[in-house]
């Protein structure tokens, strides 16, 4: 009896365990909670993953902008804030560096399809103010009218595209240019203004890539801002021929296809009627639905509150 009342292990209140076994179970610190440094490394890659994914998303695949003007009235509105498809038309490398207004080498890998006749698209303004260089990209909205190779005419207001009219859509504004419209051909690189009448353009056809373009001393002008636009050169020799790139030459190979953007409120829109052809290297992508619609002319006071200048209807239409 003695003998088992000694090997018997001694007893405590509740079933517990001796103290010095007790102690040798209690987890340690490190053990109940990861260490400070431990989480703030999780906190932070987390955060990281998370702007590297909002990061490709911006680059590849969707972009917000904002409508500034009327000339895609009504489809857009001034106060629109819309989301842009940017793989609508492939993948595209950005143009420039991230950022910065440094234009890099940029290629696209086509995926799905081409531009559209009548696809709302946003791309890169291909022209310059004043002569100058723009501080950085500039992005326009317009209705795409004419691919490349398509013979554009308009007359008394009314768009022929390859002798059919294309009619406005049902939700555009209609109006007329009452007459020519003076603007800045600065845009074009030049430095006096231009007045063209834009109820009367054309016939012209949208360069397409390949196409050759006779050079004469007579057509050159007409050329210029495109070759220029294309990194080449365009003059004029002591003797009287054309040089392109410092080169006599009768004709130059259009090394891009280009398209014809008009916007939807035609008798108020700069567009290509104005500025000219847009190259495939600056289209972004396809405006694709309205996410937020602000009228900045109905501000909220004390008997209209500030919702009363959303206009609830056209969020999370899509754009057509």
């Amino acid at each position: 009896m003695d003998e088992e009342r000694h090997t018997r292990p001694e007893r405590f209140p509740s079933g517990e365990l001796p103290p010095e076994q007790k102690q040798d179970l209690q987890p340690s610190e490190e053990a109940v909670a990861p260490p400070m440094r431990h989480r703030a490394i999780s906190f932070f890659k987390t955060l990281l993953f998370t702007i590297l994914v909002a990061f490709f998303l911006k680059i590849f695949v969707v972009e917000a902008f904002r409508i500034p003007s009327g000339s895609m009235e009504n489809t857009l509105l001034v106060g629109d804030f819309l989301l842009v498809n940017k793989l609508a038309y492939g993948v595209k490398t950005p143009r420039y560096a991230p950022f910065t207004n440094l234009a890099i080498p940029s290629f696209t890998l086509p995926l799905f399809r081409d531009v559209r006749r009548g696809d709302v698209v946003v791309f890169e303004f291909p022209g310059s103010h004043g002569g100058e260089l723009p501080s950085g990209p500039e992005y326009y909205i317009k209705r795409c009218i004419g691919l490349p190779g398509d013979t554009i005419n308009i007359r008394s207001g009314y768009v022929m595209v390859n002798g059919r009219e294309v009619l406005l859509p049902s939700h555009a504004r209609s109006s007329v240019i009452a007459g020519p419209i003076e603007y800045d051909a600065s845009d074009l690189g030049q430095s006096t203004r231009r007045s063209i009448d834009g109820n009367n353009f054309g016939p012209t056809i949208v360069p397409k890539k390949g196409d050759e373009i006779l050079l004469t001393l007579t057509t050159m002008n007409s050329w210029k801002n495109l070759i220029e636009r294309e990194h080449h050169s365009l003059g004029i020799s002591p003797g009287g021929a054309v040089l392109v790139d410092g080169a006599e030459a009768s004709s130059y190979v259009v090394e891009r296809d280009y398209y014809f953007m008009l916007g939807d409120n035609r008798g108020n829109s700069l567009d290509s009627r104005y500025w000219g052809f847009v190259p495939d290297d600056h289209i972004l992508g396809e405006a694709l639905l309205l996410y937020w619609s602000w009228d900045s002319e109905r501000p909220g006071d004390e008997t209209h509150s500030q919702s009363a200048s959303v206009r609830w209807n056209r969020i999370g239409t899509l754009i057509r």
